[in-house]
């Protein structure tokens, strides 16, 4: 797929969270807007879910760990075509559609997250179930960086390595912000690089808004072989929106009306 559909992809998906959170006056639009492109590239590019095999086991899956971020899992499924609920109820009573995805209302959604570092453990536990039933398909998982934090996350590395599941990427949504503020004065989790190395992990960095340097990370997954990989994704929290980028007050926090404005003109065109 040509760089510049991608981008228009992404743009969609980026308009589908602010107008999932703006309808409900609830949920989490800077986290969403960090991982925009990568779950575009994932649903677009690397991975092979359709209509077709969307409710089987013979396809790749993705967790979403940072299961808070649920507008970005939402937007890109709605955009691949994947969707059959309308965003427009998202965080709605009696809504498939909730603050965390649950995979037993939505299809697409491989696992329920929201109790943050679980998610990366749930897929640790997929990819060894794929090892052992010679099923050769690959498990993605995306980590917050603040949810880094989380113990439960080293245990699971421990065991991705220990397994050898080189069929396991965990790719790290490094924008540096969670709720409280800056992840390196809340709880610091650096140096991410060396701490997953030493894990026994194949590391490598991307621009997590570059298509290209995403589809060299990605390159670096399927030649790795024997070890699990981490895709560390330097982003920009709040990508895409002037007011919201760098700043930790949209971590959780929903637009007004002027807001919601501005945000959509924002997106209007492919940047």
């Amino acid at each position: 797929m040509e760089e510049l559909e991608l981008k228009k992809h992404a743009n969609n998906v980026r308009k589908k969270i602010i107008d999932m959170v703006y309808t409900a006056q609830s949920g989490h639009p800077g986290g969403s807007l960090s991982a925009a492109d990568l779950l575009t590239y994932l649903y677009f590019v690397e991975m092979d879910i359709n209509n077709d095999n969307v409710k089987g086991i013979d396809r790749d899956r993705f967790v979403l760990s940072k299961g808070h971020v649920s507008p970005a899992l939402y937007g890109v499924l709605d955009e691949a075509g994947l969707m059959k609920e309308d965003l427009k109820t998202f965080r709605q009573i009696d809504s498939n559609l909730q603050g965390h995805p649950n995979m037993n209302e939505v299809d697409g959604v491989d696992m329920s997250t929201g109790s943050l570092g679980q998610g990366t453990s749930c897929a640790v536990g997929m990819a060894l179930a794929n090892k052992l039933d010679n099923n050769n398909h690959n498990v993605y998982v995306l980590l917050g960086d603040g949810e880094s934090e989380e113990g439960i996350i080293y245990e699971a590395m421990m065991a991705a390595s220990h397994y050898h599941l080189d069929n396991l990427c965990i790719i790290l949504d490094l924008n540096h912000l969670q709720i409280d503020g800056p992840i390196e004065e809340v709880m610091n989790p650096t140096p991410h690089k060396e701490k997953f190395e030493a894990f026994g992990f194949k590391v490598t960095e991307c621009d997590g808004h570059d298509f290209a340097a995403i589809a060299k990370a990605f390159e670096v997954f399927h030649n790795t072989k024997g070890q699990p990989t981490c895709i560390i994704a330097h982003t920009t929290k709040g990508k895409g929106v002037s007011f919201m980028e760098n700043n930790a007050a949209w971590h959780g926090s929903a637009p007004n009306d002027e807001q919601y404005k501005i945000a959509m003109n924002d997106l209007k065109e492919v940047k």
